[in-house]
């Protein structure tokens, strides 16, 4: 059975298709409460645990961080602000990273996050 299309289903893929950059549950919410203010958080949750769950998102664990969510589209990497604590996609992803695997080893998945300023902060 198919989930209805609903307004708030619809703000909530809206705000994270839009954004450019992976975001938070509650960022996600404020967001869409600017175009929704009746939003709830219940929805936002679960409008994204449906959307995980089909591979239509994927998950952006920064360690000591809530998670984040983008839609799954390519690889690449992560930029976190310091100062803002907002997190930004870096697009693309150097060959030079398979030569830090150790002879032998054979990787089946990286992940890479900077940490600096951003645009904005600095």
């Amino acid at each position: 059975m198919q989930a209805r299309n609903t307004k708030q289903r619809q703000i909530v893929t809206q705000v994270i298709q839009e954004a450019e950059r992976p975001l938070t549950v509650h960022e996600v919410l404020a967001e869409g409460q600017k175009h929704l203010p009746t939003l709830g958080l219940a929805t936002v949750y679960r409008e994204i645990s449906r959307l995980t769950e089909t591979k239509e998102l994927r998950t952006v664990s920064i360690p000591g961080d809530p998670p984040r969510y983008e839609v799954d589209k390519h690889h690449h990497h992560h930029f976190k602000c310091t100062e803002c604590d907002k997190v930004y996609e870096l697009e693309g992803c150097s060959k030079e990273l398979s030569k830090l695997v150790p002879r032998g080893f054979k990787p089946q998945t990286h992940d890479l996050t900077f940490y600096g300023l951003c645009r904005v902060c600095a």
